[in-house]
């Protein structure tokens, strides 16, 4: 069992960087890889990023390839995503989960939602 929660979302001008934190409880943290989901409004929820429980593998959607980066302190039970170069496209709501294993790319191995933290990148 796991909670997470969200934050760091809010308004940014294209261009801008923010970095989201996902605060998960439990010290089976660090036992599962993480990852960062968003969807838009009309369009369908979107895998971002994933990082392995070890933090070594990371996963990236292309859309974010080179501006966004994953990371997770396993000792603080936090994960990140900093964000840069935003763009308005970007603009979603960005939600944490968790795998139940150490490393997986595929949405359904995913559960453990947290809330979300709504991003806006204005033009």
């Amino acid at each position: 069992q796991v909670q997470l929660v969200e934050s760091g979302g809010g308004l940014v001008q294209a261009g801008g960087s923010l970095r989201l934190s996902c605060a998960a409880s439990g010290r089976t943290f660090s036992s599962y890889a993480m990852g960062w989901f968003r969807q838009a409004p009309g369009k369908e929820r979107e895998l971002v990023a994933v990082v392995s429980w070890s933090g070594g593998a990371t996963y990236y959607t292309d859309s974010v390839k080179g501006r966004f980066t994953i990371s997770r302190d396993n000792a603080k039970n936090t994960m990140y995503l900093q964000m840069n170069s935003l763009k308005p496209e970007d603009t979603a709501v960005y939600s944490c989960a968790a795998a139940g294993s150490p490393w997986s790319v595929s949405p359904r191995d995913f559960g453990s939602w947290g809330q979300g933290t709504q991003v806006t990148v204005s033009s």
